[in-house]
């Protein structure tokens, strides 16, 4: 069960890192690309979080996922500048793709395509 400072913490981080990510996606000039921070999961002793990204369109979510993966000690750094006066340390970042709504995609496809198998 998630303490109280659990989940202050998680809402601080998801407002934060969504505001950095977007930001930085505005700085380069990325266009038709929409990311989301749908869920972050800060450990007991807050010293890792688990970041679930939403990133549309699917087929570049990997490619997404992988750049920023391999930017997150900038973005730890650029987190615990905005943070400085609320979190003494900022946990280690864990990223992790959210494809729940890829999963609700296939499952309506699914139920609306002719040949349904639930009726068969």
């Amino acid at each position: 069960m998630e303490t109280q400072r659990q989940k202050k913490i998680n809402a601080l981080l998801q407002q934060e890192i969504t505001a950095l990510l977007q930001g930085a996606i505005r700085a380069q000039g990325v266009k038709n690309l929409v990311l989301s921070v749908s869920k972050v999961s800060i450990t007991v002793d807050l010293s890792v979080a688990k970041v679930y990204l939403s990133i549309f369109p699917h087929n570049k979510a990997k490619e997404i996922l992988e750049g920023i993966q391999g930017n997150k000690n900038v973005l730890k750094h650029d987190l615990a500048q905005h943070l400085r006066n609320d979190l003494r340390k900022v946990p280690d970042l864990i990223f992790y793709l959210d494809d729940s709504l890829e999963y609700i995609d296939a499952i309506e496809a699914s139920l609306t395509r002719k040949n349904d198998p639930l009726k068969e």
